[in-house]
């Protein structure tokens, strides 16, 4: 039986008031990416590159097969999205336009669908609106990662582990391909180091902004009397460019090269080989070592394309710096200098210094839910660029 009516106002879901302004507003969002992502310009590119795509002798150079059936289906794929929400919306538009014509009780019976399409639309949007803040030159890279424990001890070694772990985490998130290259063990418990890639649209342009110290505070459980402890482990970012043969240049007889086998920390992540690869730039100081591949030669091989993308990385830096005229001491991994604080004991809080974001569930951060703060970073690094 019904509720009687006792003249108050009850919530009924979505009203249709609401279905109405959220379609418009998403209608909004919709047109608004279609301009700043350049629909226009990303159809011509396809079309222009659709011919190259289809030519039979494409395989014939295949860094440039690579590069063009790279590029393809990045704007391929953008060009499909966008047309693919403009198809939704304009399908969900068009059942309330029918429910509405129809009557209330139409609208009703709709209302649960149109919810859920408008709800599913203003997700994916979020996900485009992320593109928009991608302005970097790399942000569509890949990106090669260190991890540094810092001061702490024992304490900052096992941090060290825990944040390889959560970028791990992070990556199996957006599905990005995540390459564990060499990881150096830490003395009791943890690891010293560990460089990996991170293979995936924006991958650099969202781990860029992870680039810096991490604080943990915590009940060290390396300590006897269980104290609380403040460790730091950093994390170091270069976008990874395939092919970096117009922009460094590097000569063997500049390399030390030192061949060990592999061992080290990491249980799961570690592909134990006997053919670990060290390579040290003497010029700049710069050292690389690779693992986790299959051949000593493989193992070079990767190792020198890191190296090629540190070396420009640097050069791009040291231009920036006689651009800015700015010179200073590399940051110390300690207190001080930490860019986000998680802290476990006496309360649970991860906080970012630079953006002010924050969340009480350190257990999800640590876990590899990263996205809110990575955002906060790229709108805080717009608005301090704007």
């Amino acid at each position: 039986m019904a509720p009687a009516d006792d003249g108050a106002p009850r919530p009924t879901g979505t009203e249709p008031a609401t279905i109405a302004e959220d379609l418009a507003a998403l209608r909004v969002r919709l047109d608004a990416a279609r301009k700043y992502l350049r629909l226009d310009e990303l159809v011509a590119e396809v079309a222009r590159l659709e011919p190259e795509i289809e030519a039979p002798d494409l395989w014939a150079d295949p860094e440039h097969a690579r590069a063009v059936t790279t590029a393809y289906g990045r704007v391929r794929a953008d060009v499909e999205m966008l047309q693919g929400l403009t198809a939704q919306l304009d399908d969900a538009s068009a059942l309330y336009e029918i429910a509405e014509a129809e009557g209330p009780e139409a609208l009703v019976s709709v209302e649960g669908d149109l919810a859920g399409s408008t709800a599913a639309l203003g997700r994916a949007l979020d996900e485009l609106e992320l593109h928009s803040l991608f302005a970097g030159e790399h942000d569509d890279r890949d990106a090669v990662c260190e991890i540094h424990a810092g001061a702490g001890g024992t304490d900052a070694q096992d941090w060290a582990e825990m944040m390889l772990r959560m970028y791990l985490r992070w990556a199996e998130r957006r599905n990005f391909a995540f390459e564990l290259e060499e990881v150096t063990p830490g003395q009791e418990a943890g690891i010293l180091s560990a460089t990996f890639l991170v293979r995936g649209r924006h991958a650099y342009g969202m781990l860029n902004g992870e680039r810096g110290v991490h604080r943990l505070v915590r009940m060290s459980p390396f300590d006897s009397q269980h104290r609380r402890h403040t460790s730091f482990a950093s994390l170091e970012v270069t976008p990874f460019l395939d092919d970096l043969t117009g922009e460094v240049e590097i000569d063997e007889k500049e390399l030390r090269v030192d061949t060990y086998r592999s061992s080290g920390a990491g249980g799961q992540h570690v592909n134990v080989t006997d053919s670990a690869v060290r390579l040290t730039h003497l010029p700049t100081g710069i050292v690389v070592a690779v693992q986790n591949e299959r051949s000593q030669h493989q193992n070079k091989a990767k190792a020198m394309q890191i190296l090629a993308a540190k070396i420009a990385a640097r050069q791009r830096e040291e231009r920036r710096r006689e651009l800015a005229q700015l010179a200073g001491p590399q940051t110390e991994i300690e207190w001080g200098n930490q860019i986000r604080s998680y802290v476990l004991a006496p309360y649970q809080l991860v906080k970012d210094l630079r953006t002010e974001h924050e969340t009480g569930n350190v257990e999800a951060v640590l876990d590899g839910d990263l996205d809110a703060f990575m955002l906060a970073c790229l709108r805080w690094r717009r608005g301090t660029t704007a």
